[in-house]
């Protein structure tokens, strides 16, 4: 066993080496972009996304290629080259991998934008490039982020930048022990309980959406539910570690991976704050649901 483990572990290595490598060149780069970001935005935004694309493109072709997670879709065909909002559930690092596989297919792999952790800015390299790339990087406080949110929306607003600006709605991974503080609090608060999922998070959901609509090309929010199975436990998933140094992820491995996407146009959600929070806690019902009907499907297969 000692020795099958050395050998997953070097494969790992002699895997994740030159992506490594190559993410370091990508963070020097758009860090060096970045004092001529205010004379030059778009050259650098544009920059910035044809690098970055290069670098999540590996990746996820050593997930899905050379280590066979096979993630299955369903749901709506996302229009190639659509700006959108991108809402999803979180269950584990390995979920921007079910992400990068629609965008991939939507040809907007480069011009994704995650909101981050506004600690990640003083990380050498990677916190600079990941603000270079223009990302929100937040501390959940959403007065005191209204600045570093202006900067980010101005750059889709203002200058059109194409964009998949993603945000896990709930804030913080699902775990069985946030699951049932979740239902405590919704109960104390006489809001309804979603099925496999937290409660969402709705005042930065209402915020990026107020702001967002401003824009022409901006057309649609898209819903991603994500799910996995490992040997019938509903929800389980790989670590990064497994996905990058692991062959055979949906063989004999045993996992499954799952992503649904619903399009919504912006324009059919309501205009006010109150309402957008209600039709956020609403897809937060149905997203429970479907993730239920995915456990049902997959408990009898």
């Amino acid at each position: 066993m000692a020795i099958a483990d050395f050998f997953i572990t070097l494969r790992g290595i002699l895997i994740i080496a030159p992506w490594t490598i190559e993410l370091i060149l990508m963070d020097l780069i758009i860090s060096a972009l970045l004092p001529v970001s205010y004379f030059f935005p778009n050259f650098v935004y544009n920059a910035s996304s044809f690098v970055a694309f290069t670098c999540w493109n590996w990746i996820q072709c050593i997930f899905e290629i050379f280590n066979g997670g096979k993630i299955s879709i369903s749901g709506d065909v996302l229009p190639e080259g659509e700006s959108a909002i991108v809402i999803a559930n979180h269950v584990s690092w390995t979920d921007f991998y079910m992400i990068q596989a629609l965008a991939v297919r939507a040809g907007m792999l480069g011009r994704c934008r995650w909101f981050s952790k506004i600690e990640l800015r003083w990380v050498p390299l990677l916190g600079w490039g990941i603000w270079g790339m223009g990302m929100p990087m937040v501390s959940r406080n959403w007065l005191k982020d209204r600045a570093e949110l202006d900067r980010v929306f101005a750059g889709v607003v203002v200058k059109k930048w194409p964009t998949w600006l993603i945000s896990f709605t709930e804030g913080t991974r699902f775990t069985p022990k946030k699951y049932e503080e979740a239902k405590v609090w919704c109960k104390g608060n006489g809001r309804p309980i979603p099925k496999h999922l937290l409660y969402p998070r709705t005042k930065g959901f209402v915020t990026t959406v107020q702001h967002l609509r401003k824009a022409e090309h901006m057309k649609a929010v898209y819903d991603m539910t994500i799910a996995y199975e490992h040997h019938h436990k509903f929800l389980q998933a790989p670590t990064i570690w497994e996905s990058i140094c692991c062959g055979d992820l949906s063989g004999k491995r045993g996992y499954k991976f799952h992503v649904d996407v619903k399009r919504i146009p912006l324009d059919e959600l309501p205009e006010d704050d109150a309402g957008l929070s209600k039709w956020l806690e609403t897809r937060w019902i149905e997203k429970g649901e479907f993730l239920e009907a995915k456990r049902e499907e997959w408990a009898r297969s």
